[in-house]
């Protein structure tokens, strides 16, 4: 029988469905918005100048990303799948009444590749210490820029 360890990695590995359809215009927009993203972070780390100018360049950068994803299907740690949407400054997730600021969303995304960085990984959703982390930590998993621990052989 698997452990919970396990169980969250094959979680985190599901199938990241619904809301692609196929469209290469969409999946270049969302590599692009990635890879935008993964550059700021990496700024971010080699402090190539003032780190709030690379915090609000993160934000920025995580944020069109974010929404270049909006309908994917993402699961929980809990194995319950969800989508969200973003309006304004705001991310609504279908399981929740509540949305997320993107105030909340940028210092979960911060603590998240600061954990990255010193820890190699970030090992679940409370790690993250926000409202509704258990929603953005598969979502951070799925853009690439944090690790679960997880290995590739599961």
């Amino acid at each position: 029988m698997a452990g919970k360890r396990d169980f969250e990695c094959l979680i985190g590995r599901k199938e990241m469905s619904g809301g692609q359809n196929g469209s290469d215009e969409l999946s270049l927009q969302r590599q692009q918005a990635t890879e935008l993203l993964s550059e700021a972070v990496s700024g971010f780390f080699s402090c190539s100048g003032e780190e709030s100018e690379w915090q609000e360049l993160m934000g920025t950068r995580l944020w069109a990303a974010l929404s270049t994803f909006q309908g994917v299907h993402f699961y929980t740690a809990r194995n319950l799948a969800f989508t969200y949407m973003i309006r304004g400054n705001e991310m609504f997730v279908s399981r929740k009444d509540k949305s997320i600021t993107r105030a909340t969303v940028e210092i979960a995304f911060q603590r998240a590749v600061k954990l990255q960085k010193n820890e190699g990984l970030v090992s679940g959703p409370k790690k993250l210490g926000t409202f509704g982390a258990s929603y953005l930590y598969p979502v951070f998993l799925h853009l690439g820029m944090i690790r679960s621990g997880c290995t590739d052989e599961i």
